[in-house]
C-alpha cells in the first residue's frame, strides 16, 4: 500500500502522526474492517521515520484494538470492538445511542417459571417459587450484539413483565423501580451453545464472552442475568480512579 507523504504536524511525535493518519483513514471510511494497512517498510518510506517508530505506531494501534496482525499476511483493520466496563452497569440502549447507532430489541421469551435450584439460589429465594424470565436479543443498527437471559425477583419488581421491552430495556426499568445498591460480575470466555451462536450470528469457531450479573436493592436480590457477547466485538475493561489512557510502562523508553 502506498500513499502521499503527509505534511509535518508541528512538534507532534512521529509515531503519533502515523497513528493519526491511520485513524483518519478509518474514520473517513477509506480503510474498513478487514482491510490491510501500511506495513512497517511502507511507513518508513512514506513518513521518513525509523523502523522502531513505525513499529511503535502499529503496536499501539494493535493494543488499542484498532488493528490486528496476522503472521505472514500483514496488519489489518480490526472489527469494531466495544468495552464492557465491569465497574459499572450501563443501559445498553444508551450505550448504543452514545455511539450514534440505533438500538432495537427482539423479545423471544417473557414469562413466569418455577425457579430451579440454581436460579433460586442466585435470587436468594426458595426453589420452586415462581419468578419472571426473559430472553432478549439486543441489536445495534440491526446487528445482534447481546443475548440477555434474565431472571427477576417478583417480590421486588412484580410488574416487570407488563413492560414493552422494545420501548424500555430491562435494565432501565429495574433500576427505576429498585435502584441498585450492590452488584457483582463474573466473566468467562466460552464456546457458545447453538442457540446463542444462532442469535448472535456467530460462526462455529467464534468465541463468546459471557457475563453473569447479579444486583441488589437494599437487602433484596433484584435480578440475575447471563449476558452473552460476540468475542470479536467486545473486550473487558476495569479501571480504578481516572486510570491511564495507555499502558505507559510497556511504552517507556520507546520514543519515536
Amino acid at each position: 500500500m502506498t500513499g502521499p507523504k503527509p505534511k509535518p504536524a508541528g512538534d507532534a511525535p512521529h509515531y503519533l502522526r502515523i497513528k493519526e493518519k491511520i485513524m483518519g483513514l478509518i474514520a473517513e471510511g477509506k480503510l474498513k474492517p478487514g482491510d490491510r494497512v501500511y506495513s512497517e517498510s511502507e511507513l518508513v518510506s512514506s513518513f521518513g521515520v525509523s523502523r522502531m517508530t513505525a513499529n511503535r505506531a502499529l503496536r499501539e494501534l494493535m493494543f488499542e484494538g484498532v488493528l490486528t496482525r496476522s503472521a505472514g499476511l500483514g496488519t489489518f483493520v480490526s472489527s469494531q470492538r466495544h468495552d464492557i466496563d465491569l465497574l459499572q452497569i450501563k443501559n445498553i440502549a444508551e450505550e448504543i445511542s452514545s455511539r450514534g447507532r440505533r438500538h432495537t430489541a427482539k423479545v423471544l421469551i417473557a414469562d413466569r417459571i418455577k425457579a430451579d435450584a440454581s436460579v433460586a439460589q442466585s435470587l436468594d429465594l426458595e426453589p420452586g417459587i415462581e419468578v419472571m424470565h426473559t430472553l432478549i436479543v439486543h441489536l445495534e443498527d440491526n446487528q445482534p450484539i447481546q443475548v440477555e437471559e434474565r431472571y427477576v425477583n417478583p417480590v421486588v419488581a412484580p410488574d416487570y413483565l407488563t413492560n414493552d421491552f422494545n420501548e424500555i430495556t430491562p435494565n432501565e426499568y429495574l433500576t427505576r423501580v429498585a435502584p441498585i445498591t450492590e452488584f457483582e460480575h463474573f466473566v468467562e470466555a466460552m464456546k457458545p451453545d447453538a442457540t446463542v451462536r444462532k442469535l448472535l450470528g456467530m460462526k462455529p469457531d467464534q468465541p463468546c464472552l459471557r457475563v453473569f450479573r447479579r444486583t441488589w436493592s437494599g437487602d433484596a436480590v433484584v435480578t440475575c442475568a447471563l449476558l452473552s457477547y460476540p468475542g470479536d466485538k467486545y473486550r473487558l475493561e476495569a479501571r480504578s480512579g481516572k486510570g491511564r489512557a495507555k499502558p505507559l510502562a510497556l511504552l517507556e523508553g520507546r520514543q519515536g
